[in-house]
């Protein structure tokens, strides 16, 4: 893929952006992968939920987000979804555990 500045035209810089899309969704794949995990250590909805953790980490990628020079308040309301999406997930696989079910979860 060719850097931004040496596109050729609207169809290459389409192209560059939907093959970051596609490895965005794979990424946030993969990170599903490990929220399934971190389920396995979990017994609770505090626990699942961890508020303080999840501040923590929210406040971390706002500072990620002005290294990149992106709107960190932009950057943390991303991120305060996808959270919330992925506490659903992983409250399932908890919730099914201790209800004696297996599975994924998702």
């Amino acid at each position: 893929m060719k850097p931004p500045a040496a596109c050729d035209g609207l169809a290459e810089v389409r192209e560059a952006i939907n093959t970051l899309d596609r490895e965005l969704l794979a990424l946030l794949g993969r990170r599903a992968g490990y929220i399934h995990a971190a389920a396995r250590f979990k017994t609770d909805a505090a626990s699942v939920r961890a508020s303080e953790r999840v501040r923590a980490m929210l406040e971390r990628r706002r500072v990620w987000a002005a290294e990149e020079s992106l709107d960190p308040e932009v950057v943390a309301q991303l991120f305060t979804l996808l959270v919330e999406y992925f506490t659903r997930r992983e409250q399932r696989v908890v919730d099914a555990r201790a209800s004696g079910e297996e599975g994924e979860g998702a």
